[in-house]
Protein backbone atom coordinates (compact mmCIF):
# COMPACT_ATOMS: atom_id res chain seq x y z
CA UNK A 1 0.00 0.00 0.00
CA UNK A 2 1.49 3.60 -0.75
CA UNK A 3 0.18 5.96 1.80
CA UNK A 4 0.96 10.13 0.83
CA UNK A 5 1.10 12.90 3.63
CA UNK A 6 1.23 16.20 1.91
CA UNK A 7 0.57 19.27 4.02
CA UNK A 8 1.12 22.95 3.91
CA UNK A 9 2.78 25.43 5.92
CA UNK A 10 3.31 29.20 6.67
CA UNK A 11 0.76 29.99 3.75
CA UNK A 12 0.37 33.54 5.88
CA UNK A 13 -2.86 34.58 4.07
CA UNK A 14 -0.82 34.48 0.50
CA UNK A 15 -3.65 33.10 -1.44
CA UNK A 16 -3.44 34.32 -4.76
CA UNK A 17 -0.10 34.36 -6.81
CA UNK A 18 1.49 37.46 -6.05
CA UNK A 19 2.88 39.62 -3.19
CA UNK A 20 0.60 42.35 -4.38
CA UNK A 21 3.56 44.89 -4.88
CA UNK A 22 1.04 45.93 -7.88
CA UNK A 23 -2.13 44.86 -8.62
CA UNK A 24 -0.11 42.79 -11.80
CA UNK A 25 2.33 40.97 -10.10
CA UNK A 26 2.28 37.10 -10.47
CA UNK A 27 4.47 35.07 -8.52
CA UNK A 28 5.36 31.25 -8.15
CA UNK A 29 3.07 30.50 -4.92
CA UNK A 30 -0.04 30.91 -3.25
CA UNK A 31 -2.43 28.83 -1.66
CA UNK A 32 -4.59 28.57 -4.71
CA UNK A 33 -1.73 27.12 -6.84
CA UNK A 34 -0.94 24.79 -4.01
CA UNK A 35 -4.66 23.32 -3.59
CA UNK A 36 -4.51 22.75 -7.49
CA UNK A 37 -1.55 20.76 -7.20
CA UNK A 38 -3.00 18.76 -4.16
CA UNK A 39 -6.50 17.61 -5.79
CA UNK A 40 -4.16 16.28 -8.93
CA UNK A 41 -1.30 14.57 -6.05
CA UNK A 42 -4.10 12.66 -4.28
CA UNK A 43 -4.22 10.26 -7.43
CA UNK A 44 -0.32 9.32 -6.78
CA UNK A 45 -1.09 7.33 -3.75
CA UNK A 46 -3.32 4.56 -2.47
CA UNK A 47 -4.16 6.64 0.29
CA UNK A 48 -3.57 10.04 0.56
CA UNK A 49 -3.70 12.30 4.08
CA UNK A 50 -3.98 16.42 3.66
CA UNK A 51 -2.45 18.92 6.72
CA UNK A 52 -2.58 22.36 7.10
CA UNK A 53 0.20 23.05 9.27
CA UNK A 54 -0.40 26.32 10.71
CA UNK A 55 0.28 30.57 9.85
CA UNK A 56 -2.54 30.15 7.87
CA UNK A 57 -4.27 33.38 8.30
CA UNK A 58 -2.48 36.15 8.83
CA UNK A 59 0.57 38.11 7.08
CA UNK A 60 -1.04 39.06 3.23
CA UNK A 61 -2.66 42.01 2.27
CA UNK A 62 -5.69 39.95 1.90
CA UNK A 63 -5.59 38.69 5.11
CA UNK A 64 -5.32 42.07 6.66
CA UNK A 65 -8.34 42.89 4.26
CA UNK A 66 -10.32 40.23 5.70
CA UNK A 67 -9.42 41.40 9.57
CA UNK A 68 -10.04 44.93 9.16
CA UNK A 69 -12.40 45.71 6.43
CA UNK A 70 -14.83 42.98 5.39
CA UNK A 71 -17.70 45.52 6.47
CA UNK A 72 -20.32 43.03 6.91
CA UNK A 73 -18.86 40.24 4.03
CA UNK A 74 -16.66 38.01 6.12
CA UNK A 75 -14.44 37.34 4.03
CA UNK A 76 -12.25 35.22 6.67
CA UNK A 77 -14.67 32.32 6.41
CA UNK A 78 -13.05 32.04 3.31
CA UNK A 79 -9.94 30.63 4.38
CA UNK A 80 -12.23 27.74 5.95
CA UNK A 81 -14.20 26.94 2.93
CA UNK A 82 -11.17 26.64 1.20
CA UNK A 83 -9.54 24.41 3.18
CA UNK A 84 -12.55 22.19 3.56
CA UNK A 85 -12.57 21.91 -0.21
CA UNK A 86 -9.21 20.50 -0.29
CA UNK A 87 -10.75 17.58 2.37
CA UNK A 88 -8.65 18.61 5.05
CA UNK A 89 -7.70 15.78 7.34
CA UNK A 90 -6.33 18.10 10.36
CA UNK A 91 -5.15 21.69 11.00
CA UNK A 92 -2.35 22.83 13.58
CA UNK A 93 -2.34 26.61 14.38
CA UNK A 94 0.44 28.68 14.09
CA UNK A 95 2.05 31.15 16.17
CA UNK A 96 1.04 34.06 14.23
CA UNK A 97 -2.80 32.01 14.37
CA UNK A 98 -2.88 34.59 17.18
CA UNK A 99 -1.72 38.01 16.25
CA UNK A 100 -5.70 39.15 15.54
CA UNK A 101 -6.73 37.38 19.09
CA UNK A 102 -8.64 34.77 20.03
CA UNK A 103 -12.28 35.92 19.11
CA UNK A 104 -11.14 36.94 15.46
CA UNK A 105 -9.55 33.07 15.54
CA UNK A 106 -12.95 31.90 16.81
CA UNK A 107 -14.58 33.11 13.73
CA UNK A 108 -12.09 31.96 10.89
CA UNK A 109 -12.31 28.64 12.22
CA UNK A 110 -15.81 28.36 12.90
CA UNK A 111 -16.96 26.76 9.83
CA UNK A 112 -14.35 23.81 9.88
CA UNK A 113 -14.85 20.48 8.85
CA UNK A 114 -11.82 19.08 9.86
CA UNK A 115 -10.09 18.81 13.54
CA UNK A 116 -7.47 21.69 14.80
CA UNK A 117 -4.86 19.68 17.18
CA UNK A 118 -3.03 21.60 19.75
CA UNK A 119 -1.56 18.72 22.56
CA UNK A 120 0.66 21.21 23.42
CA UNK A 121 -1.93 23.82 23.74
CA UNK A 122 -3.96 24.02 26.94
CA UNK A 123 -6.96 26.29 27.39
CA UNK A 124 -10.27 25.80 29.49
CA UNK A 125 -12.59 27.92 27.11
CA UNK A 126 -11.65 28.42 24.03
CA UNK A 127 -13.72 26.81 20.72
CA UNK A 128 -10.22 26.85 19.29
CA UNK A 129 -9.24 23.68 19.72
CA UNK A 130 -10.69 20.17 18.96
CA UNK A 131 -8.47 17.50 20.82
CA UNK A 132 -4.89 16.41 20.89
CA UNK A 133 -5.31 14.47 18.46
CA UNK A 134 -7.29 12.88 15.60
CA UNK A 135 -7.45 8.58 14.32
CA UNK A 136 -8.51 8.63 11.18
CA UNK A 137 -9.36 5.33 8.97
CA UNK A 138 -8.53 5.28 5.00
CA UNK A 139 -8.46 2.12 3.26
CA UNK A 140 -8.42 0.07 6.18
CA UNK A 141 -5.70 1.75 7.62
CA UNK A 142 -5.54 3.35 11.04
CA UNK A 143 -3.14 6.57 11.31
CA UNK A 144 -3.14 8.79 14.26
CA UNK A 145 -2.19 12.10 14.11
CA UNK A 146 -1.02 14.47 17.02
CA UNK A 147 -0.43 18.25 16.50
CA UNK A 148 1.56 20.79 18.15
CA UNK A 149 2.85 24.35 18.21
CA UNK A 150 5.97 25.63 19.63
CA UNK A 151 5.81 26.50 22.61
CA UNK A 152 7.47 29.86 22.29
CA UNK A 153 3.87 32.04 21.94
CA UNK A 154 3.72 33.71 25.13
CA UNK A 155 7.12 35.70 24.38
CA UNK A 156 5.89 37.03 21.09
CA UNK A 157 2.39 37.44 21.53
CA UNK A 158 0.58 40.25 22.88
CA UNK A 159 -1.42 38.81 26.66
CA UNK A 160 -4.30 39.90 25.74
CA UNK A 161 -4.58 37.80 22.91
CA UNK A 162 -3.21 34.60 24.88
CA UNK A 163 -5.54 35.26 28.51
CA UNK A 164 -5.86 31.56 29.62
CA UNK A 165 -3.85 30.25 27.39
CA UNK A 166 -0.46 27.92 28.21
CA UNK A 167 2.22 26.51 26.21
CA UNK A 168 4.13 23.51 26.93
CA UNK A 169 6.93 21.79 25.65
CA UNK A 170 6.13 19.49 22.80
CA UNK A 171 9.04 16.86 23.72
CA UNK A 172 7.10 15.95 27.13
CA UNK A 173 3.83 16.11 25.54
CA UNK A 174 5.10 13.61 22.41
CA UNK A 175 6.59 11.21 24.91
CA UNK A 176 3.30 10.99 26.75
CA UNK A 177 1.12 10.65 23.73
CA UNK A 178 2.88 8.89 21.08
CA UNK A 179 3.41 5.74 22.96
CA UNK A 180 -0.14 5.36 23.35
CA UNK A 181 -1.21 6.61 19.98
CA UNK A 182 0.68 3.13 18.38
CA UNK A 183 -1.63 1.01 20.95
CA UNK A 184 -4.42 2.61 18.86
CA UNK A 185 -3.40 3.18 15.34
CA UNK A 186 -1.04 1.63 12.39
CA UNK A 187 0.93 4.99 11.84
CA UNK A 188 1.61 8.02 14.34
CA UNK A 189 1.98 11.30 12.12
CA UNK A 190 3.19 14.62 14.02
CA UNK A 191 2.11 17.55 12.53
CA UNK A 192 4.33 20.37 14.30
CA UNK A 193 4.34 24.22 13.78
CA UNK A 194 8.08 24.94 14.52
CA UNK A 195 11.39 23.91 13.33
CA UNK A 196 14.67 22.72 13.99
CA UNK A 197 17.13 24.15 16.39
CA UNK A 198 19.93 21.96 15.30
CA UNK A 199 21.65 20.91 12.05
CA UNK A 200 20.35 18.16 10.50
CA UNK A 201 23.45 16.48 9.72
CA UNK A 202 25.55 16.86 12.95
CA UNK A 203 23.18 17.47 15.71
CA UNK A 204 25.09 20.42 16.82
CA UNK A 205 22.85 23.77 17.89
CA UNK A 206 22.73 26.09 15.11
CA UNK A 207 20.73 28.34 17.18
CA UNK A 208 19.74 29.70 20.72
CA UNK A 209 18.28 26.51 22.88
CA UNK A 210 14.97 28.63 24.05
CA UNK A 211 12.33 26.09 22.79
CA UNK A 212 10.93 27.59 20.04
CA UNK A 213 12.30 24.97 17.65
CA UNK A 214 12.26 21.72 19.27
CA UNK A 215 12.31 19.54 16.39
CA UNK A 216 15.65 17.44 16.33
CA UNK A 217 15.18 17.00 20.10
CA UNK A 218 11.52 15.27 19.54
CA UNK A 219 12.78 13.01 17.50
CA UNK A 220 15.76 12.15 19.29
CA UNK A 221 13.63 11.77 22.61
CA UNK A 222 10.79 10.62 21.33
CA UNK A 223 11.06 6.88 19.58
CA UNK A 224 7.95 5.67 17.45
CA UNK A 225 6.88 9.08 15.46
CA UNK A 226 6.76 7.95 11.89
CA UNK A 227 6.25 11.01 10.17
CA UNK A 228 6.89 14.52 11.22
CA UNK A 229 5.36 17.49 9.24
CA UNK A 230 7.16 20.95 10.38
CA UNK A 231 7.03 24.47 10.29
CA UNK A 232 7.45 27.91 11.45
CA UNK A 233 10.61 28.26 10.11
CA UNK A 234 10.13 29.27 6.47
CA UNK A 235 13.11 26.77 5.71
CA UNK A 236 12.82 23.99 2.80
CA UNK A 237 13.30 20.49 3.88
CA UNK A 238 12.90 17.45 3.05
CA UNK A 239 14.93 14.85 4.34
CA UNK A 240 15.13 11.65 6.58
CA UNK A 241 16.47 12.50 10.43
CA UNK A 242 16.81 9.37 12.41
CA UNK A 243 15.23 6.98 9.58
CA UNK A 244 12.18 9.48 10.14
CA UNK A 245 10.58 11.07 7.14
CA UNK A 246 10.46 15.34 7.47
CA UNK A 247 9.32 18.24 5.44
CA UNK A 248 9.01 21.89 5.74
CA UNK A 249 7.17 23.21 2.84
CA UNK A 250 8.16 26.66 2.88
CA UNK A 251 6.57 30.11 2.79
CA UNK A 252 3.60 31.67 1.28
CA UNK A 253 2.58 28.50 -0.40
CA UNK A 254 5.45 27.49 -2.60
CA UNK A 255 5.94 24.12 -2.00
CA UNK A 256 3.77 21.38 -0.79
CA UNK A 257 5.32 18.84 1.36
CA UNK A 258 4.87 15.43 0.28
CA UNK A 259 6.10 12.19 2.33
CA UNK A 260 4.82 8.77 0.67
CA UNK A 261 5.16 5.70 2.53
CA UNK A 262 5.54 2.01 1.41
CA UNK A 263 3.41 -0.37 3.68
CA UNK A 264 3.32 -4.25 3.83
CA UNK A 265 -0.18 -6.07 4.03
CA UNK A 266 0.05 -5.99 7.77
CA UNK A 267 0.55 -2.15 7.45
CA UNK A 268 4.00 -2.07 8.40
CA UNK A 269 6.33 0.26 7.13
CA UNK A 270 8.68 -0.98 4.40
CA UNK A 271 9.97 2.15 3.14
CA UNK A 272 9.44 5.99 2.92
CA UNK A 273 10.48 9.26 0.69
CA UNK A 274 10.63 12.91 1.81
CA UNK A 275 10.01 15.85 -1.35
CA UNK A 276 8.88 19.44 -1.25
CA UNK A 277 6.54 19.86 -4.92
CA UNK A 278 6.93 22.91 -6.11
CA UNK A 279 3.82 25.27 -7.23
CA UNK A 280 5.59 26.94 -9.40
CA UNK A 281 3.40 25.32 -12.88
CA UNK A 282 0.01 24.74 -11.37
CA UNK A 283 -2.64 26.57 -12.93
CA UNK A 284 -5.43 28.53 -10.25
CA UNK A 285 -8.68 26.57 -10.97
CA UNK A 286 -11.96 27.58 -11.30
CA UNK A 287 -13.25 26.33 -8.32
CA UNK A 288 -11.48 27.73 -6.02
CA UNK A 289 -11.20 31.40 -7.85
CA UNK A 290 -14.91 31.14 -7.67
CA UNK A 291 -15.08 31.42 -3.94
CA UNK A 292 -12.32 34.15 -3.59
CA UNK A 293 -12.49 36.61 -6.57
CA UNK A 294 -14.29 39.16 -4.98
CA UNK A 295 -12.56 38.99 -1.90
CA UNK A 296 -9.39 39.69 -3.98
CA UNK A 297 -10.94 42.23 -6.01
CA UNK A 298 -11.87 44.66 -3.38
CA UNK A 299 -8.47 43.97 -1.79
CA UNK A 300 -7.17 45.78 -4.86
CA UNK A 301 -9.42 48.15 -4.48
CA UNK A 302 -8.48 48.78 -1.42
CA UNK A 303 -4.78 48.68 -1.52
CA UNK A 304 -4.87 51.31 -3.88
CA UNK A 305 -6.55 54.05 -1.67
CA UNK A 306 -4.46 57.28 -1.62
CA UNK A 307 -3.07 58.64 1.44
CA UNK A 308 -0.05 60.55 0.96
CA UNK A 309 2.49 62.95 -1.92
CA UNK A 310 5.95 62.27 -0.75
CA UNK A 311 8.45 65.34 -1.88
CA UNK A 312 11.56 63.32 -2.00
CA UNK A 313 12.58 60.05 -1.92
CA UNK A 314 11.22 57.19 0.20
CA UNK A 315 11.64 54.02 -2.32
CA UNK A 316 14.58 50.98 -1.07
CA UNK A 317 16.82 50.36 -4.06
CA UNK A 318 19.34 49.47 -1.95
CA UNK A 319 18.51 47.00 1.09
CA UNK A 320 21.79 46.33 2.36
CA UNK A 321 22.73 50.38 2.46
CA UNK A 322 19.30 51.24 3.69
CA UNK A 323 20.35 49.36 6.95
CA UNK A 324 24.35 50.35 6.79
CA UNK A 325 23.39 53.85 7.04
CA UNK A 326 19.88 54.39 7.14
CA UNK A 327 17.06 55.49 5.38
CA UNK A 328 14.18 58.08 5.00
CA UNK A 329 11.68 55.34 4.95
CA UNK A 330 13.23 53.78 8.46
CA UNK A 331 13.60 57.29 9.39
CA UNK A 332 9.48 58.30 8.98
CA UNK A 333 8.44 55.13 10.28
CA UNK A 334 10.17 55.97 13.63
CA UNK A 335 9.14 59.19 13.63
CA UNK A 336 5.60 58.28 13.25
CA UNK A 337 6.50 55.55 16.87
CA UNK A 338 8.30 58.32 18.01
CA UNK A 339 4.58 60.60 17.78
CA UNK A 340 2.39 57.61 18.37
CA UNK A 341 4.15 56.78 21.86
CA UNK A 342 5.46 59.97 22.79
CA UNK A 343 9.33 59.37 22.88
CA UNK A 344 12.48 60.04 21.45
CA UNK A 345 13.92 57.59 20.38
CA UNK A 346 12.52 54.21 17.98
CA UNK A 347 13.66 51.30 16.43
CA UNK A 348 12.33 49.90 13.36
CA UNK A 349 13.34 47.01 10.64
CA UNK A 350 13.59 46.40 7.03
CA UNK A 351 11.60 43.00 7.27
CA UNK A 352 12.57 41.61 4.42
CA UNK A 353 14.66 42.43 0.49
CA UNK A 354 10.86 42.78 -1.12
CA UNK A 355 10.12 46.04 1.08
CA UNK A 356 10.52 48.72 -1.27
CA UNK A 357 9.67 51.72 0.48
CA UNK A 358 6.68 54.55 -0.12
CA UNK A 359 6.34 55.95 -3.73
CA UNK A 360 5.96 59.57 -4.67
CA UNK A 361 1.93 58.76 -4.27
CA UNK A 362 1.55 56.82 -1.00
CA UNK A 363 -1.49 54.03 -1.23
CA UNK A 364 -2.63 51.77 1.18
CA UNK A 365 -0.61 49.15 -0.97
CA UNK A 366 2.39 50.88 -0.21
CA UNK A 367 1.91 50.70 2.98
CA UNK A 368 1.57 47.24 3.98
CA UNK A 369 3.98 46.01 1.25
CA UNK A 370 6.59 48.30 3.61
CA UNK A 371 5.22 47.39 6.89
CA UNK A 372 4.49 43.95 6.85
CA UNK A 373 3.74 42.46 9.95
CA UNK A 374 0.65 43.28 12.66
CA UNK A 375 3.04 44.51 15.30
CA UNK A 376 1.93 46.49 17.88
CA UNK A 377 4.35 49.04 19.87
CA UNK A 378 5.66 49.06 23.31
CA UNK A 379 8.09 51.76 25.16
CA UNK A 380 10.23 50.54 27.53
CA UNK A 381 12.73 52.10 30.08
CA UNK A 382 16.12 50.89 29.37
CA UNK A 383 19.68 52.02 30.39
CA UNK A 384 22.67 53.29 28.22
CA UNK A 385 24.27 49.80 28.93
CA UNK A 386 20.64 48.25 27.42
CA UNK A 387 21.03 50.52 24.51
CA UNK A 388 24.30 49.45 23.59
CA UNK A 389 23.69 46.17 23.87
CA UNK A 390 21.22 46.57 21.60
CA UNK A 391 23.06 48.28 19.09
CA UNK A 392 26.15 45.89 19.51
CA UNK A 393 23.72 43.30 18.35
CA UNK A 394 23.05 45.32 15.44
CA UNK A 395 26.51 45.66 14.17
CA UNK A 396 27.02 41.80 14.26
CA UNK A 397 24.41 41.32 11.78
CA UNK A 398 27.33 42.89 8.66
CA UNK A 399 30.75 40.95 8.14
CA UNK A 400 33.57 42.68 5.47
CA UNK A 401 34.52 40.26 3.36
CA UNK A 402 38.16 39.56 2.21
CA UNK A 403 37.97 41.20 -0.98
CA UNK A 404 36.40 44.41 1.62
CA UNK A 405 32.58 44.26 0.59
CA UNK A 406 30.14 44.27 3.55
CA UNK A 407 28.30 41.24 3.65
CA UNK A 408 25.13 40.05 6.03
CA UNK A 409 26.43 37.55 8.57
CA UNK A 410 25.52 33.48 8.14
CA UNK A 411 24.00 33.68 11.29
CA UNK A 412 21.29 36.31 10.05
CA UNK A 413 20.55 34.30 6.75
CA UNK A 414 21.05 30.48 8.49
CA UNK A 415 18.94 28.34 8.83
CA UNK A 416 16.08 30.83 8.81
CA UNK A 417 16.81 34.07 7.30
CA UNK A 418 16.31 36.46 9.86
CA UNK A 419 16.51 40.13 8.36
CA UNK A 420 13.93 41.25 10.56
CA UNK A 421 16.20 40.72 13.57
CA UNK A 422 18.32 44.14 12.66
CA UNK A 423 17.27 47.43 13.58
CA UNK A 424 17.64 51.08 12.68
CA UNK A 425 17.24 53.74 15.30
CA UNK A 426 16.30 57.50 14.94
CA UNK A 427 16.88 59.87 18.26
CA UNK A 428 20.38 58.51 18.57
CA UNK A 429 23.71 58.78 16.80
CA UNK A 430 26.34 55.83 17.01
CA UNK A 431 29.38 54.34 14.88
CA UNK A 432 29.62 51.02 13.56
CA UNK A 433 33.01 49.87 13.53
CA UNK A 434 33.14 46.74 11.81
CA UNK A 435 36.76 46.00 11.81
CA UNK A 436 36.39 45.72 15.61
CA UNK A 437 35.13 41.91 16.66
CA UNK A 438 31.31 41.28 17.71
CA UNK A 439 30.40 42.71 20.53
CA UNK A 440 33.11 45.87 20.56
CA UNK A 441 31.73 47.43 17.45
CA UNK A 442 29.82 50.20 19.00
CA UNK A 443 31.56 53.47 19.49
CA UNK A 444 30.49 57.07 19.92
CA UNK A 445 27.49 56.32 21.01
CA UNK A 446 25.10 59.83 21.66
CA UNK A 447 21.58 61.42 22.66
CA UNK A 448 21.23 64.61 21.86
CA UNK A 449 24.79 65.16 21.15
CA UNK A 450 26.00 64.02 24.73
CA UNK A 451 27.89 60.82 25.14
CA UNK A 452 25.33 57.94 26.43
CA UNK A 453 26.55 57.40 29.96
CA UNK A 454 26.05 53.70 30.60
CA UNK A 455 23.86 54.24 33.90
CA UNK A 456 21.56 57.07 32.17
CA UNK A 457 17.70 56.31 31.36
CA UNK A 458 15.81 56.42 28.00
CA UNK A 459 12.15 55.48 26.77
CA UNK A 460 12.47 53.94 23.68
CA UNK A 461 9.71 52.79 21.72
CA UNK A 462 9.80 49.28 19.87
CA UNK A 463 7.69 46.59 18.36
CA UNK A 464 6.43 44.57 20.77
CA UNK A 465 8.39 41.24 19.29
CA UNK A 466 11.50 43.02 19.65
CA UNK A 467 10.23 44.51 23.47
CA UNK A 468 10.19 41.11 25.02
CA UNK A 469 13.97 40.08 24.10
CA UNK A 470 12.37 38.80 20.20
CA UNK A 471 15.26 37.96 18.25
CA UNK A 472 18.26 37.46 20.63
CA UNK A 473 17.57 40.98 22.51
CA UNK A 474 17.68 39.93 26.06
CA UNK A 475 18.01 43.66 27.40
CA UNK A 476 14.36 44.44 26.47
CA UNK A 477 11.95 42.67 28.04
CA UNK A 478 8.31 42.82 29.41
CA UNK A 479 9.51 44.15 32.53
CA UNK A 480 10.72 46.89 31.19
CA UNK A 481 7.54 48.08 29.16
CA UNK A 482 6.15 51.39 30.50
CA UNK A 483 3.64 51.57 28.13
CA UNK A 484 1.88 49.54 25.37
CA UNK A 485 -0.45 50.11 21.96
CA UNK A 486 -3.24 47.91 20.79
CA UNK A 487 -3.23 50.22 17.41
CA UNK A 488 -1.05 47.75 14.81
CA UNK A 489 1.53 50.12 13.28
CA UNK A 490 0.88 49.47 9.53
CA UNK A 491 -2.50 51.58 11.08
CA UNK A 492 -0.72 53.71 12.43
CA UNK A 493 1.28 54.76 9.42
CA UNK A 494 -1.87 54.57 7.51
CA UNK A 495 -3.81 57.66 10.01
CA UNK A 496 -0.20 59.12 10.34
CA UNK A 497 -0.25 59.96 6.26
CA UNK A 498 -4.22 60.93 5.55
CA UNK A 499 -3.45 63.47 8.38
CA UNK A 500 -0.37 64.69 6.67
CA UNK A 501 -1.02 64.52 3.18
CA UNK A 502 1.92 65.90 2.38
CA UNK A 503 5.38 64.14 3.91
CA UNK A 504 9.19 65.08 3.21
CA UNK A 505 11.63 62.24 2.82
CA UNK A 506 14.39 63.39 5.30
CA UNK A 507 17.83 61.57 4.82
CA UNK A 508 19.28 60.37 8.24
CA UNK A 509 22.81 61.08 8.89
CA UNK A 510 23.01 59.26 12.32
CA UNK A 511 24.68 56.21 11.83
CA UNK A 512 28.66 56.25 10.64
CA UNK A 513 30.39 52.84 9.39
CA UNK A 514 34.12 52.00 9.66
CA UNK A 515 35.05 49.73 7.59
CA UNK A 516 38.84 50.08 7.47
Amino acid sequence: MKVQILSTSDVHGFIYPTNFSQRNDQRSFGFLKAASLIKKQRAAADVTFYIENGDFIEGSPMAAYAHQKTQGKNYYEIFMRLTNLLKTDAGVLGNHEFNYGEAYLERVLAKRDYPILGANLITKKSSVIDAPYTIIVKGGLKVAILGLTTQYIPHWERSANIVGWQFKSIVEIAKKWVPLLHTKADLVIVAYHGGFECDLVTGKPNEPQTGENEGFKLLAEVPGIDVLITGHQHRKIATKINGVPVTQPGYRGDYVGCITLELDKNHKLTDSKAELLSVANEQVESETTAITHTWYADTQKWLDQPLANIQGNMEIKDHLRARLYGHPYLDFVNHVQMEAMDTEIAATSLFNDEVKGLSKEVTIRNVLNSYVFPNTLVVERVSGRDLKEALERCASFFEIQQDGTIKIAPSFLEPKQQLFNYDYYTGIEYTFDLTQPVGCRVKNLQYRGQRVEMTEHFKVALNQYRGVGGGEYPMFSAAKVLNSSDIEVPQLLIDYLNKHPKISATIPHNIKVITE
